[in-house]
């Protein structure tokens, strides 16, 4: 189970404005924009939820996904960081993984809702 306090800060625009620039100094700080990856490309894809939203993904998203990170294993092989005008901007760094996800899940839920259905008969 996953504890987060970010719905808590978010409900609150006051606490998300006090917050926002220690997020931004730690997503800068994480380095993942620097050798040209998105957030999207960090999450976990061994669960079965990320393998349906993966094979959603349309081919060219698809095909940019993997030459991310590739090129972000070929850069830390190398021990370097891409060129600054190659590096993630703020603006290119937007989900596109995250809602299939969660459309699945979605799905997954509506799913087992569906098959818990006990039928009455009325006679």
């Amino acid at each position: 189970m996953k504890y987060s306090l970010a719905p808590f800060i978010l409900r609150r625009p006051w606490l998300a404005r006090f917050f926002k620039p220690a997020a931004s100094w730690y997503v800068n700080a994480a380095g993942y924009r620097q050798m040209g990856l998105r957030y999207d490309d960090l999450l976990e894809e061994e669960n079965e939820s990320a393998q349906k939203a993966l094979k959603r993904l349309s081919n060219r998203e698809s095909y940019e996904r993997i030459y991310r990170i590739r090129r972000a294993v070929q850069c830390s092989y190398q021990h370097k960081l891409l060129p600054q005008e190659q590096w993630t901007t703020t603006a290119q760094d937007v989900p596109y993984l995250q809602p299939l996800i969660e459309e699945v899940n979605a799905e997954k839920a509506e799913k087992n809702e569906l098959d818990s259905i006990a039928v009455i008969r009325k006679h």
